[in-house]
């Protein structure tokens, strides 16, 4: 079953999912990041290339031809055909629909009022279909 850890009060959701998916990489894995919309996407895969200047993440956005030899995906939509389902980053505000296909889902919630009531939606919800749920609150120890 698929394991869902969220990850609240995140002031900054592109930096916070960029971190995620370089440990991903370095630890072999392979990871979907689902953007709100094409100009997330977009700012996504930009801060991607801008992490950092020693870091090299290897990512392609879903649809592109080198999609199953990239480690690191990035879609706006959870229709798009994706070549592995080891990792989904979830920084929309919706239940992803494709979740039970994915081995470990992260929800990343920022601080802002509406995505936490959001999260706290999808929270409920998960628990109600007895997925395992972890609850990491960033900036506590």
């Amino acid at each position: 079953m698929t394991r869902i850890d969220f990850h609240t009060n995140i002031p900054d959701k592109l930096a916070y999912a960029c971190r995620l998916a370089r440990k991903a990489y370095s630890a072999k894995a392979k990871i979907v990041l689902l953007a709100e919309d094409a100009a997330q996407a977009a700012a996504l895969n930009e801060a991607l290339w801008t992490l950092s200047n020693i870091d090299f993440l290897p990512h392609v956005m879903a649809g592109d031809p080198l999609a199953s030899e990239t480690p690191i995906i990035i879609t706006d939509s959870e229709e798009a055909a994706l070549p592995h389902h080891e990792m989904l980053v979830n920084l929309t505000r919706r239940t992803p629909s494709n979740v039970a296909e994915f081995a470990r889902v992260f929800e990343i919630i920022s601080n802002d009022e509406l995505d936490a009531a959001a999260g706290r939606q999808r929270y409920v919800a998960y628990k109600k279909q007895s997925y395992p749920l972890t609850h990491f609150v960033a900036g506590q120890s």
